[in-house]
Order: C-alpha cells, then structure tokens, then sequence
C-alpha cells in the first residue's frame, strides 16, 4: 500500500476537522528538509497519535507545532482556535495554552516537586490547582518537598504533565512518555492521560510503543519521511497489520 493509496482512502478522507490545525507546514534543520507539507486537524479533547518510524520527523513536527528555536519553520500554518501560533514565538505559543513535554522532560536542577510546578505559572495563567494535580499523580504529593532532579523516571514523567497542566493548559504535546518507563509505571501514565483527556484536554502523543499509543489515543497520524502517509482512526491502525508493516515496523 503506498502513502498516496492511504492518503485517497476512505478513512483519511473521513478525518475530523477538529479545533487544531497544521496546514501545510514545511521545516528545516539548516539545509534538511525534516517536515514536508504537513497537514492535520485535531478535535477539542481527543488524544491523536503521531506515529511513524524513526526519523519520520515526528518529534521536529511536534517542536515546531510548540515553536521551538529549532526546526525552522518556514511555511504554513499552525492555528489553535483561530490564532495563528505559526506567528508566535516559543513563549507566546505557551501563553496561549500550547505546552511540549520532550522526552528529556527538563526537570529544573534545584528545584522541589511543588517548585517546579511554580515555576509553570510564573508567566502565566493558572491551569489546574495542585491537589487536582497530586490526585491525578498521588505519588508527587508524597514527594512534593523533594528535589525533582531526584525522582525515579517514571516520577519525573509525572512532574513534567504536571508542570503543564499547572498551567492554562489547551494543547498538550507528548514526546515519548513511555521511553524507559517499566510496564506498571506505563499503566499509571495511561490511566492519567484518559483522565487528561476527559477533561476536555486535546493531546498529541509522539511514541515508539505505537500500540501503547494507539489503545488510548481516538485518532492517528502516520509520517513517513516527513510527509503524512495516514489519516484514520487508531482502531484502523490497530487493525490493519499491512499498515502498520509498512509504516512502523510492527
């Protein structure tokens, strides 16, 4: 199946148009041309998969979606309900509710659990309150005296969803959440994420475990070398294993 059969086919073209949208944007590393015209909607409070395989350009699409320094956008556009983020700087895409969590997850050196989350709402407005915060992650209420630096993986993955819902949080961008996380650990992300998405929180996830993405995310978006390959749902992914052969590997 080649991306342009998968492009024309019944599901892509039954994609929702959701609240979010990338139109057409293409970005660069220097002379790399890294994301090719990339075009997607996401709806208000879905969880949407980005997937592919490595170097398909799903992290860069994600960094530009966030308005990193780096990769250069230098085309399209990137609309949150009706502004125009591809016009933003870094911090002006955050006020305006965009929040990337890498997959470093940036724990700031020196800084407790509690202060970390401070650190998020300095710049702006307060998203959720932190005892919603510490019931969603009960285990960073136990260590919310600590230094975050010092957190097991799996902990440091809570703080850093934390540290963006603590904020007036309307777009969340995971990348790799699961990466080094033990299976129990995964369970407790999972569990917070559907909880982040009933909220009414919109989610885009980046990650390798495509199947782990896939059972809770409702749509899904194929790469394959910096171009989008699929639309659909992530049941029609989980479903059809020539897709996911060509496409991820798996």
């Amino acid at each position: 199946m080649s991306a342009a059969e998968v492009l024309d086919s019944p599901q892509a073209a039954a994609a929702d148009v959701g609240y979010f949208s990338v139109e057409n944007i293409n970005a660069f590393y220097g002379d790399s041309y890294i994301v090719q015209d990339v075009s997607f909607d996401v709806n208000e409070g879905e969880i949407v998969a980005l997937l592919g395989r490595n170097g398909a350009g799903k992290t860069s699409t994600l960094r530009a979606i966030a308005r990193a320094e780096e990769p250069e956008l230098r085309s399209g556009k990137i609309m949150l309900q009706g502004q125009p983020v591809h016009e933003m700087a870094d911090y002006q895409a955050s006020l305006a509710g965009i929040a990337l969590v890498p997959e470093d997850r940036r724990i700031i050196p020196g800084l407790t659990v509690e202060e970390n989350l401070d650190l998020a709402v300095i710049a702006g407005s307060r998203g959720w309150e932190y005892e919603r915060i510490y019931s969603l992650f009960p285990r960073l209420k136990e260590r919310r005296k600590q230094e975050g630096t010092t957190l097991s993986g799996g902990e440091q993955q809570m703080l850093a969803i934390g540290r963006a819902l603590a904020k007036d949080l309307k777009l969340l961008l995971l990348d790799e959440p699961y990466e080094g996380l033990a299976p129990v650990v995964r369970h407790d992300i999972e569990k917070a994420l559907i909880e982040v998405r009933e909220a009414g929180i919109t989610t885009i996830i980046v990650e390798q475990n495509a199947v782990a993405a896939l059972k809770i995310s409702d749509r899904a978006i194929i790469l394959d070398t910096g171009e989008v390959a699929f639309k659909g749902t992530a049941k029609e992914v989980l479903d059809d294993e020539a897709l996911r052969h060509e496409y991820l590997a798996i």
